[in-house]
């Protein structure tokens, strides 16, 4: 996963689905596409953009905040301005075949009824793999869920994010650094 503080353009990503919120001068927008996801969230002319893709070498530098390699559990928060706050954590887990169906199945499902975007598709060995986002916007926050399911290897990587903004003072009219 990346993190940087500034948008990519969708050039660099096979986008098979998106999404945007907007609300008291926030904006998100993401992308879902096989094995990855974009999310960007801007604020006063500040933004984040979260990266999740397997094969990062076309990906710009300039920007980029941190790396953080998808195994196992990390966690990570930055402070983007007075106003922003972006906090990240991932887990990892290598499920046995029937069990990955199972959550693959799960997950399908959930997509569905939660109208999240998401990208399905066979390898060529015919076994199922998904990418799905979920959000939700709330008055000063936006919440993200990814989940990655890969059926070579039985991964499913989950991804909680929050982007959350701090209430300007009543007194100040102006935008923050």
């Amino acid at each position: 996963m990346l993190v940087y503080r500034k948008a990519l353009h969708p050039e660099f990503f096979g986008i098979e689905g998106r999404c945007q919120l907007s609300h008291d001068n926030m904006d998100f927008e993401g992308w879902i596409f096989r094995g990855g996801h974009v999310a960007r969230f801007q604020i006063d002319g500040q933004c984040v953009c979260e990266v999740l893709i397997e094969n990062t070498d076309p990906l710009p530098d300039r920007g980029l905040v941190t790396t953080l390699p998808c195994a196992g559990e990390k966690d990570f928060e930055e402070q983007f301005s007075k106003r922003l706050v972006y906090m990240t954590s991932m887990q990892t887990e290598t499920l046995s075949e029937h069990l990955f169906l199972s959550t693959y199945k799960e997950m399908i499902e959930h997509a569905r009824e939660s109208d999240a975007i998401m990208s399905a598709w066979t390898d060529e060995l015919g076994r199922p793999n998904l990418s799905l986002m979920d959000m939700q916007r709330y008055r000063n926050e936006v919440h993200l869920q990814g989940y990655h399911l890969r059926s070579d290897c039985g991964l499913v990587l989950r991804t909680q994010t929050l982007f959350q903004v701090d209430p300007k003072p009543a007194d100040d009219k102006s935008a923050d650094d």
